[in-house]
């Protein structure tokens, strides 16, 4: 699915949006997880301080 979602991101308006991935340590369990999100390209700092 994401060779779909990276084929789409390439073409037309899709240039300004970027596909983010940030890993997340859980409090409880102390393990880690990934999020993705995609974002435009303003927002990425953004989504990074959070």
């Amino acid at each position: 699915m994401a060779k779909k979602v990276v084929a789409t991101l390439k073409t037309g308006k899709g240039n300004s949006f970027t596909k983010v991935i940030k890993m997340v340590k859980s409090p409880k369990t102390g393990a880690y997880a990934f999020k993705e999100e995609i974002v435009h390209n303003d927002h990425v700092a953004d989504f990074f301080k959070k």
